[in-house]
């Protein structure tokens, strides 16, 4: 089993827990993360060993899941560790995170808000309006399988060219220091 560590233990041993490796998307990072971390994707954790590298690391991720579950990977390979509650309880407990970006919606989740909705749509009015609609709901599933098969996904594709997915401005780093006992 995973040892876990508490946002207050963790920021009270910072120097001696090792790596903060930070496994959500690049756009959760961007949005708001622990000074220090870096950010190795949970799907790019395995392939990038190396820059995770040799001795003890605390696992990170929003809610507290991904990390156990990335940690788990590296469990008997060197000291590892999943913060309890994730970058959530940090936040709770008052600490500091480093926001890059304007926080924004991961387009992965944008891809399947989108694919509910139009599948929803097209399920509905396939039995309320003409049984034809049904061939909506079935073309965004073909498309989800072929995203997929291939990781290209066209609706990510277009949904990226959005005007809420470009930047305007380059936002420099910000740091929210809500807690007393943070250094500054």
């Amino acid at each position: 089993m995973v040892s876990s560590v508490t946002p207050k233990t963790l920021i009270d041993e910072i120097a001696c827990c090792g790596k903060l490796i930070d496994v959500r998307s690049a756009a959760e990072f961007a949005s708001g993360h622990i000074p220090g971390a870096i950010n190795v994707p949970l799907e790019q954790v395995e392939a990038r060993m190396a820059d995770i590298g040799e001795g003890p690391v605390v696992m990170i991720c929003g809610a507290g899941t991904r990390a156990a579950i990335a940690a788990g990977w590296l469990e008997g390979r060197q000291p590892v560790s999943a913060l309890q509650g994730g970058t959530a309880a940090w936040r709770r407990a008052g600490l500091p995170l480093v926001a890059c970006a304007p926080s924004r919606w991961a387009l992965e989740r944008q891809v399947r808000l989108a694919a509910g909705v139009i599948v929803l749509a097209g399920t509905l009015l396939s039995v309320m309006v003409n049984p034809k609609w049904v061939y909506l709901a079935m073309f965004v599933g073909a498309g989800l399988t072929f995203a997929g098969a291939t990781n290209i996904c066209g609706m990510a594709v277009v949904l990226a060219r959005m005007p809420w997915n470009r930047n305007s401005k380059t936002k420099q780093p910000s740091v929210t220091r809500v807690s007393e006992r943070c250094p500054s």
